[in-house]
């Protein structure tokens, strides 16, 4: 039987960034189990390996009610970001909800220890692509036609750590402090639409993310994670759907997620 929540997703076409692991990933398999009579997905992502074997995993688990379209996509790079809506088959291109999930962290140094490189890759991802995705999407979802102007959702997948910064994350939480800036000031800018813009700050979640911040030392990232058990690629996604699936005059503007042993950024429990 359809939820009330997979009634409203059927028919509307999900872009996800970042979808190649992680949040992204499981967020797509989400949408899909959610809605798997009638929708469809663009997942992007660097590797297009491993977006062809989610779209593999979702049609096995959802069947062919699911249409699911794998897309190369560096959002870092302008270009790409540019070209990428033209370059989408006609029947994927009327996108309802954008999910702005791509994103990295690079090292813990501090300054005047921080490497450019690590700077501008971070500014690059986190919040210059992800400002691109939305322009790109947006006049998408202005074109549409009701009682008001425009419909469809954009989600930020920000962070924590953009709300508390903390030592050794200076440039990343600039980063996502950048995000959630941008989020509120364009829920304000489409305040006369339908366009719902909304926000997801995970806590803790054990993905790849401490692994790319260790340039791939998985010892390291592995220490992140003892004594403690963080969140979930999972949970984060079941947040996004559901933000996703409310009623269209509902909006979940706002929402921070921690597993249970962290009240901030720094102040977590761990079992000795």
């Amino acid at each position: 039987m359809s939820t009330a929540m997979s009634k409203r997703l059927e028919g509307k076409t999900v872009l996800v960034t970042g979808a190649s692991s992680g949040i992204g990933k499981s967020t797509a398999l989400e949408f899909a189990r959610t809605a798997p009579k009638n929708l469809k997905i663009i997942i992007t992502a660097r590797r297009l390996e491993a977006l062809e074997q989610l779209k593999s995993d979702i049609e096995k688990e959802a069947g062919s009610g699911v249409k699911v379209l794998p897309v190369k996509l560096d959002i870092a790079n302008p270009q790409e970001v540019r070209e990428f809506v033209g370059k989408l088959p006609e029947e994927f291109k009327d996108i309802n909800v954008l999910v702005n999930n791509a994103g990295l962290v690079k090292g813990v140094a501090k300054a005047p220890e921080i490497a450019e490189e690590d700077m501008n890759t971070m500014f690059a991802t986190n919040v210059t692509g992800l400002i691109n995705m939305t322009q790109a999407i947006l006049p998408i979802f202005l074109a549409r036609k009701g009682d008001l102007p425009g419909a469809g959702d954009i989600i930020n997948v920000g962070s924590i750590a953009g709300r508390e910064p903390y030592p050794g994350g200076s440039i990343y939480c600039a980063t996502k402090a950048a995000v959630r800036s941008f989020t509120d000031s364009l829920r304000k800018e489409l305040i006369a639409t339908r366009i719902r813009v909304i926000e997801i700050d995970p806590g803790q979640v054990e993905t790849e993310f401490s692994v790319v911040r260790f340039y791939g030392d998985k010892s390291k990232a592995d220490k992140v994670y003892e004594g403690c058990e963080p969140l979930t690629p999972e949970d984060i996604a079941e947040v996004v759907v559901f933000a996703a699936g409310r009623r269209e005059n509902v909006v979940v503007a706002d929402t921070l997620v921690f597993p249970n042993h962290q009240a901030a950024a720094t102040v977590m429990h761990r079992k000795s």
